[in-house]
């Protein structure tokens, strides 16, 4: 539930070493390159570093004419077969191209029958231009002086030449262009361009035959492109090399060791203020699925801390009291054990397994604390009944709630960007802002419950508006802090919006409820209104309404559960965006 601490490696070895260097820098697996000749880091593209091999292999796979496979690798060149498909497929592309133009040129010069172009010397200079007329706008022709003749007409068009050295002015109707090649020209080009096509599907079916040894060497290629990317962002200079990346401090003996081994020379650093070191989690194999929730939205800065915890079960808590049925947290928890085997095929998924398992549970648990199954409620002194001690239908509970668990965020929120700011008094403006919402809610207090004094929540509010106000902008100027301490509070109205932002769970828990009950209810009245029938439409009712609300309950859930980490807790909490750490490591086993 950490940041990695990283230090900053240079690799300084001789030139014709660097390739077996980068090599075996993938092997080990543990370093962010830095690119030194170029900007950005190329690891950076999406898709990965090399999108070509998988266009390949789906260049071929799509082929409807498949070759049986071959399954000895030895006289298998995965490099040279992912050239060849790709330069066919681009030499397929620009082909069927060329086979459109020209089947759309010929389509629009049938109108003007089978025609040739002389050449100028045998028209005497002269030259052909084509025009499109509308049947009604023929007379428009009688005041050209120019010779002309209506070629061909139909329902709607004549067409007609104008025959003129240039081309004609103060024309009444925009020319056709043609182009220089006649239409039976242009229909040889077109079969050859036909044959063309045939000869590289012909080509494409015999490469089929790798297919399924391209798709085993998929990885070993993309490792073989990563390399290839690696080696041209290293900085040469005959006859050494240089190669820099960020490494975990618990790699680094690792390293050490390695440089050692290789005769290399190896600098660490620590990173300096100017430096942009990328974000590395750390977090328990539970946890993980934290890490792509909060990297969905944002990657913290390197600097910054580790919310992907906190975003873990917020999420699974705000996403219980949006659904708010332990009926449908139980059809979630079918839903996960469905596909528990599968998603345990990768790591990502046995991730993804275990956040599905966290939500299905707490929505399980919240329904029964709501006491919503399906929107039935059990009766009191239930066993299930007495579990019933939320009552989501009490409008001014509720609401108080979701107030305190929005403004719970928000403090925890500054507080874990409080603790990022240690002893420094830059710390006094988010501990003011702690302040100053528990302020709010002391107001808030005072307002429902008459009795309690306005003081306490004043005082609060207005001491921590003045620790923002003195140390917004610590470590400038006076007048630039001050003016900086001054914008920090117009946050003030943010903050009061933020924390009444979460009533939003208050307000689609009730709606999820409520829809559950209205489809129950209306089944209810349709099997009593119809005989024989009526059962029938009351399960189809049932079925369909609860398939509708479910679907919107785990929708609001994810995107409001979401949104509420986001918006309201990162923007508090987490306002630097850094770059997420990506490994060079090896894929595939060369």
């Amino acid at each position: 539930m950490s940041i990695v601490q990283l230090k900053k490696l240079t690799f300084l070895g001789h030139a014709e070493s660097k390739e077996q260097v980068i090599d075996d820098l993938q092997g080990l697996g543990c370093v962010h390159l830095i690119p030194l000749n170029e900007a950005g880091d190329p690891l950076d593209r999406p898709g990965g570093v090399s999108r070509q091999t998988r266009e390949a292999l789906q260049f071929l796979a799509s082929c409807s004419s498949q070759r049986h496979q071959v399954s000895d690798p030895s006289g298998f060149d995965p490099v040279a077969v992912e050239a060849q498909a790709l330069a066919l497929q681009q030499r397929l592309f620009e082909l069927q191209e060329n086979r459109d133009y020209l089947s759309e040129r010929l389509q629009n010069l049938r109108p003007w029958g089978e025609f040739a172009f002389s050449s100028l010397q045998e028209m005497q200079g002269l030259r052909l231009w084509f025009y499109v007329v509308p049947r009604r706008e023929i007379h428009e022709f009688d005041n050209v002086e120019l010779p002309w003749e209506i070629v061909n007409s139909d329902h709607r068009y004549y067409y007609v030449i104008v025959i003129s050295a240039q081309e004609p002015e103060n024309m009444p109707f925009d020319r056709t262009l043609t182009g220089a090649r006649s239409p039976e020209r242009l229909a040889r080009r077109l079969e050859q361009v036909e044959v063309d096509i045939e000869d590289a599907e012909a080509e494409r079916a015999g490469l089929t035959r790798w297919t399924r040894l391209l798709a085993r060497s998929v990885d070993g290629l993309e490792d073989l492109a990563a390399r290839r990317y690696a080696a041209g962002r290293t900085f040469d200079r005959e006859p050494v090399f240089a190669l820099q990346a960020w490494a975990p401090i618990q790699r680094l003996d690792e390293l050490r060791s390695y440089a050692a081994t290789a005769g290399l020379v190896l600098e660490i650093e620590n990173p300096a203020p100017d430096d942009q070191p990328p974000t590395l989690f750390e977090n328990t194999p539970a946890l993980r699925a934290g890490e792509d929730l909060v990297s969905f939205y944002r990657t913290p800065d390197y600097r910054l801390w580790d919310p992907s915890s906190v975003v873990f079960f917020s999420f699974a808590l705000f996403f219980a009291m949006i659904v708010a049925d332990a009926g449908y947290g139980l059809l979630i928890a079918g839903i996960t054990a469905w596909l528990w085997k599968d998603l345990g095929a990768a790591e990502k998924g046995q991730q993804w397994r275990l956040l599905l398992l966290s939500l299905s549970a707490s929505t399980v648990v919240y329904g029964v604390l709501a006491g919503g199954y399906f929107g039935l409620q059990p009766p009191s002194g239930s066993l299930l009944g007495a579990f019933h001690l939320i009552d989501i239908n009490d409008a001014e509970s509720m609401m108080t709630l979701t107030v305190l668990i929005g403004a719970a965020h928000v403090i925890l929120a500054n507080v874990r960007d409080s603790l990022r700011l240690g002893p420094s008094p830059a710390a006094f403006a988010p501990l003011g802002w702690i302040i100053a919402v528990l302020g709010g809610l002391l107001l808030g207090s005072q307002l429902v419950f008459d009795a309690l004094p306005s003081w306490p929540g004043l005082t609060a509010l207005a001491g921590g508006l003045l620790l923002v106000l003195c140390f917004s902008g610590y470590g400038e100027g006076l007048g630039r802090r001050t003016l900086k301490g001054a914008i920090a509070l117009t946050r003030v109205t943010k903050a009061f919006g933020d924390v009444l932002s979460y009533l939003r769970l208050f307000a689609l828990g009730l709606a999820s409820a409520s829809l559950a009950v209205a489809f129950n209810d209306m089944a209810a009245q349709v099997r009593e209104s119809f005989a024989g029938l009526g059962l029938l439409l009351a399960l189809l009712i049932l079925v369909f309404g609860h398939a509708l609300n479910f679907v919107l309950a785990i929708a609001s859930g994810v995107i409001h559960g979401l949104r509420l980490n986001f918006i309201e807790f990162f923007d508090w909490g987490v306002q630097e965006e850094g770059n997420p750490f990506r490994a060079f490591r090896r894929k595939g086993v060369n």
